[in-house]
């Protein structure tokens, strides 16, 4: 028997939605190369299995999991908004489908490239989610200096754990960035001094890219860590100083 997420029943399901591990469990070898198999397969998924269906027991784990992200101070900035109605689907299809043509002609000569690649899933995708920042609560322990960057840097914490969770169901999961947040704010209704930062797609896919895909479409390569990691300056690496030249 599913599980439907009302009200009445979101604090039980959620709170055993995933199994709770000893703080002092020590992880075997099988374990750690689950996890570094999650890591390496985790995608930026576009394309999802047309009419397919995420049970909401798998649901209430991912998004446990998301919950289960670390946060500055303990504030737990992160807000998750389920889009359920259809009609609200394609009203922010069409908010995204804007800012594409938008960013196609920010990209001037690379425009017409940029257009043929897929950028999003919203109308396919099993489950629709938004990520949003919450009203900041006034929280001073860890961030003083940096308020909104740690506030952010804390919703991102819980997208990744989402992405993880999602990936190790087998589930595809998407990160769309490509919105007006102010527009995409008064679809949803939020209130003031919150944000969103992320439209997320997730669903199941007929299959996960073997790499990812902005680099199989030739537009962009990653670099390698190598390259990322310094040594006591910027740009010193163990090879001399690094080129900030994309590869």
């Amino acid at each position: 028997m599913s599980m439907t997420l009302t009200p009445a029943t979101l604090a039980e399901p959620f709170a055993c939605a995933l199994p709770r591990a000893s703080v002092s469990v020590h992880f075997s070898e099988q374990d750690r190369h689950s996890l570094y198999s999650i890591i390496d397969a985790r995608r930026d998924m576009r394309h999802f299995a047309a009419g397919a269906q995420v049970d909401e027991e798998t649901l209430a784990r991912v998004l446990q999991a998301a919950h289960q992200a670390p946060s500055v101070g303990l504030m737990q900035p992160w807000r998750f908004i389920r889009i359920r109605d259809e009609n609200l689907r394609a009203c922010v299809a069409e908010l995204v489908s804007s800012e594409r043509d938008a960013t196609a002609d920010a990209l001037g000569e690379r425009g017409s490239e940029f257009l043929r690649l897929k950028v999003e899933g919203i109308r396919e995708c099993a489950e629709l989610l938004v990520a949003a920042l919450a009203p900041d609560d006034g929280t001073v322990f860890g961030r003083r200096t940096m308020p909104e960057e740690m506030a952010l840097c804390s919703v991102a914490c819980a997208i990744q754990n989402l992405w993880l969770a999602a990936r190790a169901e087998n589930l595809g999961l998407g990160w769309i960035s490509m919105f007006n947040p102010a527009a995409l704010a008064q679809l949803l209704k939020m209130p003031p001094g919150s944000k969103p930062v992320a439209i997320l797609c997730m669903g199941p896919v007929d299959t996960f890219y073997s790499a990812p895909m902005l680099e199989q479409e030739g537009w962009r390569q990653g670099w390698p860590l190598h390259e990322l990691v310094f040594h006591d300056n910027w740009g010193n690496t163990l090879t001399g100083q690094r080129s900030e030249e994309q590869p």
